[in-house]
């Protein structure tokens, strides 16, 4: 319990005396800052804040704090840097000047240098924002010798913009960046106090996706300093080549301090990818240690595309210009400042000592030491032995990219940025009151700004300013316009940034970027890049992925029978339509060919000769039969029966003529009908014939009239009836289901086969049967007859052209069925005919025989039997 009392007492002392040092002090304001002050500075009515990374790579020390630390330094200096700080004082001296903006207010300036470093350039933002008094100077709070800055224009880092913005979002103190590109900052609800003059890294992505695609690179590499600036841009880039088929070949971001480990395992990677073209999310100080290990290890071959941090830096040019030609890359929108190249000239030695940062820069320029400022950064023991200035040295006499105005797009972001500033502090000038845009109508002050008044003037600003109108979307962003620039060597040596196109998010989706590629020169010459995966895929194959790798790693898989791709890296085959047939190539589909049985190929001209020779034969016959209608071999064979029956053969040889060509609908019909009725007519006459034949012989004993039931007028009964069935069979099949003209398309894929649809089946089969049945009573009817006496037989020679007839009409049927295509027709015609031939030889080749070479045979009684030998 004593322990206890003896505690709370020691607490209550140490409370009292801090107290009492609090109201001791309470009229002092100490300075706890370090004892680097350097700063430009120029009071006004209303003073901007800058923060600039004029050095960069600090030298790690550990303090002790055993003694006060000591100012932090830095490795480099960079004069480009220099420039944009001179590019805030000139625009403010410019405004100064004018007369019709702010002509009752002064602007002055406080800048800064944070170090490219979060926490020294949280710290000095809150020194721009808080005054800073003397050190040392024991002045009250309120009474500072710099003046707090309502606004600051900074940060070129998007990764020290966010830690600084968390710091002065509370307070709503604006920040404007002229170089902070990351997407992430447009997030109003975590960055409400964020502007920039600088586009917004989403509009470079999608330039930098269509200028990879437009080049057909689908395998590219993405390297990047780890920062916030390079893993938001290489995340919007991933997520935006899905839409265009753009692979990573590897995605690395190598450290900030970058040692020869991280430096040569990523070359290693560089060296090992067969992807040529890498895009670089960097600024030019941290890709220096990358390009010095790709020389070591000579990686010489790889198009480089640039972001815009480091697309116009000609400082890389001068160590790694071999590497670097050819370079892509897409940088801001560029300006001629009027004056400002003069204005930047100035400098002499005499202006320079009147600044920390005007010092370092003039001795980093003529190696030579002024003022002994070389306190803050480190140059080795070479620097010691620097001689002194001589005051002869010149701007003119030498390049340094601080005086370069060629390519004024960074510092022409910083220009408007301080335009922007006035333009809000103008408009905030000229508010009526009862008019104003807060509560009750009521304007912002002037006399005492509140951040938060002043923001919300600049989210309203929209000005022109060298000739381009500056306006501001609802996320702090301007319209993105970007220029595409190619590193090209000059006739000199030295680095020429040519301008090849251009990208202008303001336009449609198809016409934003305009590349003028026949001005482009290439790192290996006049030979544009390739960067593939895999080979582009030819028309008539199409894609297909390589199993565990990423999309643009395919194999080229041609086209399946009656499938095209007619693009390259098709994705799939497209098949061809019914009527269509893909070439040769497979890239496109052709119509079929039209395949049947016509009278120009071989087959036709063939069956057609054999058709017309056949009835020609057939006529000839008859001819002959005519001309001896008399003799006894063609009265007692039934003359009229021999003339039905050798116009019928005429009528059937001719009508295979009919399947030849191509089918129409009137020749579908008439071929089936006409081939079924004149074969039923022939084989109906010879039923007849056989009839009389066999009734002849067998009216030879006594008491048998079977001849009074067999005269002409029967006959033709018959032959008329026996026809007429047939007739009727087909006269259904034409009402009911008529053959038709049918494309087939399944059988022969490349082809189109026009046939004839039998339209009825079951009619088809019905007429080859009653056919057939015809053939049979006939064959049967001449079968039983053929022993009857007499040296010529006919039932013998019905018979066998009846064998023949059926014999040809049974093969028919299998191979009708099996042959494909046009096949199927000419087996039909080689049936027509082959049964033909049988009945015209068989029946009247023996009679022709006779008539034309053994008249003498022909003679009733030699008919008869009863010669004598």
């Amino acid at each position: 319990m004593a322990l206890f009392y003896v505690t709370l007492l020691t607490l209550w002392f140490l409370l009292c005396i801090g107290v009492q040092s609090q109201y001791q002090n309470k009229d002092r304001c100490i300075y706890q800052g370090d004892d680097n002050t350097y700063t430009f500075y120029q009071g006004g009515d209303v003073v901007l804040g800058g923060l600039f990374p004029l050095h960069f790579s600090p030298v790690s020390s550990v303090s002790s704090f055993r003694t006060k630390p000591k100012p932090t330094k830095y490795k480099f200096f960079t004069p480009r840097t220099l420039r944009w700080m001179q590019t805030m004082i000139f625009a403010v001296r410019e405004i100064n000047q004018r007369q019709d903006l702010l002509p009752n207010l002064s602007l002055g300036y406080h800048i800064r240098d944070s170090g490219d470093d979060i926490p020294v350039s949280v710290k000095r933002s809150l020194l721009l924002v808080n005054g800073q008094p003397e050190r040392d100077s024991g002045q009250s709070c309120e009474d500072t010798q710099k003046q707090p800055s309502p606004v600051i224009v900074g940060e070129a880092s998007s990764g020290i913009s966010m830690a600084v913005l968390r710091s002065l979002s509370s307070f709503k103190i604006p920040l404007v960046s002229y170089f902070a590109s990351c997407s992430c900052l447009s997030n109003k609800r975590e960055f409400p106090a964020f502007m920039r003059t600088m586009p917004s890294d989403l509009f470079q992505i999608k330039a930098l996706v269509k200028l990879v695609h437009y080049f057909q690179w689908t395998w590219v590499g993405l390297i990047g300093v780890d920062t916030d600036y390079a893993r938001f841009a290489i995340q919007l880039f991933l997520k935006e080549s899905e839409r265009f088929n753009i692979c990573p070949a590897y995605v690395n971001l190598y450290p900030v301090a970058l040692t020869q480990d991280a430096a040569e395992e990523l070359v290693n990677i560089l060296k090992s990818s067969s992807a040529t073209v890498i895009i670089s999310f960097s600024v030019d100080s941290y890709l220096h240690g990358i390009l010095k290990e790709c020389r070591r290890q000579n990686v010489t071959h790889l198009q480089w595309i640039a972001s815009e941090a480091w697309v116009t830096s000609k400082a890389l040019w001068e160590d790694f210009g071999d590497l670097l030609k050819g370079t892509l890359g897409f940088a801001i929108r560029r300006a001629d400042i009027p004056h400002f190249g003069s204005y930047l000239r100035r400098v002499s030695v005499s202006v320079a000592q009147t600044s920390h940062f005007l010092s370092e820069f003039w001795e980093e320029t003529f190696r030579c030491r002024l003022n002994g400022s070389l306190k803050t950064h480190v140059h080795g023991e070479a620097a010691q032995n620097w001689p002194p200035c001589n005051g002869s040295e010149s701007l003119d006499d030498v390049y340094t990219p601080y005086s370069d105005v060629s390519q004024l797009r960074v510092s022409y972001n910083v220009y408007k940025a301080v335009y922007l500033i006035a333009h809000a502090l103008h408009d905030m000038s000229t508010c009526v009151p009862g008019k104003g845009p807060f509560q009750n109508g009521t304007c912002g002050s002037l006399y005492q700004i509140l951040p938060w008044q002043l923001l919300h003037y600049m989210k309203q600003t929209h000005f022109t300013t060298l000739g381009e109108e500056v306006r501001f979307d609802d996320s702090g962003d301007p319209v993105a316009s970007y220029d595409l620039m190619n590193w090209q060597r000059g006739s000199d040596g030295f680095l020429q940034l040519v301008r090849v196109g251009f990208y202008d998010a303001s336009l449609e989706e198809d016409k934003d970027l305009i590349i003028d590629e026949p001005v482009i020169m290439w790192h290996r010459g006049e030979k544009e890049p390739e960067s593939l995966c895999s080979q582009s895929c030819l028309p008539g194959s199409r894609k297909a992925r390589q199993k565990g790798k990423p999309v643009c790693c395919f194999d080229c898989i041609p086209c399946a029978e009656g499938e095209i791709s007619n693009e390259t890296d098709s994705n799939d085959c497209l098949t061809c339509s019914k009527e269509t047939w893909p070439n040769q190539a497979q890239d496109q589909c052709i119509p079929k060919t039209l395949e049947f049985l016509s009278f120009q190929d071989a087959m036709g001209i063939s069956l057609t000769v054999i058709a017309i020779v056949g009835a020609f034969l057939t006529v000839t016959v008859l001819g002959i039969f005519l001309y001896n209608k008399g003799t006894p071999i063609v009265r007692v064979n039934n003359s009229e029966l021999s003339v039905f029956i050798l116009l019928s053969l005429t009528l059937c040889f001719l009508c295979a003529l009919v399947f030849i060509g191509e089918p129409t609908s009137w020749s579908c019909m008439l071929r089936h009908t006409a081939f079924s009725i004149t074969f039923s007519l022939c084989i109906s006459c010879i039923l007849g014939k056989t009839l009389v034949v066999l009734a002849a012989f067998t009216a030879t004993r006594p008491g048998n009239n079977i001849m009074k039931w067999l005269g002409p007028i029967q006959q033709r009964i018959i032959i008329f009836c026996c026809t007429l069935v047939q007739v009727v069979i087909c006269t259904v099949w034409l009402v009911a289901s008529p053959p038709f003209p049918y494309r087939n398309t399944k059988y022969q894929q490349s082809k189109i086969i026009l046939d004839c649809s039998v339209g009825s089946d079951l009619a088809f089969w019905c007429v080859l049967g009653y056919i057939s049945l015809l053939a049979c009573v006939c064959f049967f009817l001449a079968f039983l007859a053929r022993k009857l006496p007499g040296n010529f037989n006919e039932a013998k020679y019905i018979t066998f052209s009846m064998l023949i007839f059926c014999a040809v009409w049974l093969a028919f049927v299998p191979a009708y069925v099996s042959s494909p295509g046009k096949f199927t027709t000419a087996v039909e015609i080689f049936a027509i005919l082959a049964s033909s031939f049988g009945l015209l030889l068989c029946l009247f080749a023996p009679k022709c025989y006779i008539i034309l070479l053994k008249p003498e045979k022909n003679t009733k009684e030699h008919l008869m039997g009863k010669v004598t030998k």
